[in-house]
């Protein structure tokens, strides 16, 4: 079965989905703001490489301003802090009895609900590794958890419709009641990549200092007491349990959970957190405002301080205004930091 989908986001998760399910034989289009990208895989086709799978497809891309007629399936890709005007841009283009999915890190799909309506958003979580290299080319770097639901929990036949579609990419795709579970166990998690991308070594090593753990039971603690207090209990993924961090949580649960992570990060092509990418690479303003920085404000309504998380949203824009360099030394200045 052929199913029509517009991908708008053509980077590294929604080009590689998209490409997947070009090879599958689903009619996908893909919508990129970076001309020379769009150019490139129109011409010559979307090429994905490393250790995952290397192949070239061909795929109709286009520029937003270029784009033609509606859409029953929406995958969003873009950058969480490009949300709202990426929703606003592909409204006209999603028919009426169509949805968006949100294929991105953050809590996205309440952006997209504002704009599109909550009965035509539909939710993900992913954890799989990818990293845009330039036009025309992403590097696929370790297969990760898919996971997809209702916003409201009901397992319906356009779940069921989309699972089938989305094995085409990664064959052990889930779907769940409990989409925004998930969502804050990917918050959680998140919360420690951010940290990673203060410094230069990798995930793996990084995770991986032992001088840190304590660093890393505070950052997430943060996070799921604030999950916790919105009654949600997070779920855990490829190596992270969630908890391991909760209250009532002994350092050796973290301390075996982070062992998990590193086991599972270690062999990946895709070493650094697409946020350290962001700051070291492609020299652009990370997602720190959009994902960490709302845990936070989120927290405040209950009362619940987030110290870590908040020195670790200072520290990252100290380092996009280009007031603090990028060098493993901050992890260190952020566990010391009240």
């Amino acid at each position: 079965m052929s199913d029509r989908i517009l991908i708008w986001g053509a980077g590294a998760i929604g080009g590689t989905a998209g490409a997947y399910l070009a090879r599958a034989g689903h009619d996908v289009t893909l919508v990129d703001v970076v001309a020379d990208h769009v150019a490139r895989v129109r011409d010559h086709g979307l090429q994905i490489t490393g250790p995952v799978d290397n192949f070239t497809i061909k795929v109709p891309a286009f520029t937003p301003d270029q784009v033609k007629g509606t859409w029953q399936h929406v995958y969003l890709a873009v950058k969480s802090q490009h949300t709202g005007a990426a929703a606003t841009a592909l409204k006209p283009h999603l028919s009426d009895d169509g949805y968006v999915l949100s294929l991105q890190n953050g809590l996205c799909e309440l952006e997209i609900e504002k704009i599109v309506g909550r009965e035509r958003t539909m939710g993900a979580f992913i954890n799989y590794g990818a990293d845009w290299h330039g036009p025309g080319e992403i590097l696929y770097g370790n297969r990760g958890a898919v996971v997809l639901g209702e916003l409201d929990g009901a397992m319906t036949p356009r779940l069921a419709a989309l699972h089938a579609v989305m094995r085409d990419f990664e064959p052990e795709a889930i779907m769940t009641d409990r989409i925004f579970s998930y969502l804050w166990g990917k918050l959680a998690y998140a919360s420690l990549l951010f940290a990673q991308a203060l410094g230069q070594v990798g995930i793996a090593d990084c995770l991986a200092r032992p001088e840190l753990l304590p660093l890393w039971r505070r950052l997430a603690g943060e996070t799921l007491q604030v999950a916790a207090a919105q009654k949600i209990e997070p779920l855990g993924f490829n190596g992270f349990d969630p908890k391991a961090f909760m209250p009532g949580a002994t350092e050796d649960d973290a301390r075996r959970c982070v062992d998990a992570m590193v086991a599972f990060n270690r062999p990946n092509a895709k070493t650094h957190s697409g946020i350290w990418r962001d700051l070291a690479v492609r020299k652009r303003r990370t997602e720190v405002d959009f994902q960490i920085a709302p845990i936070a404000e989120i927290g405040a309504r209950y009362g619940i301080a987030c110290p870590a998380l908040k020195n670790l949203v200072a520290m990252i824009h100290e380092i996009e205004d280009g007031k603090r360099p990028q060098e493993d030394a901050n992890l260190n200045a952020l566990l010391a930091a009240k």
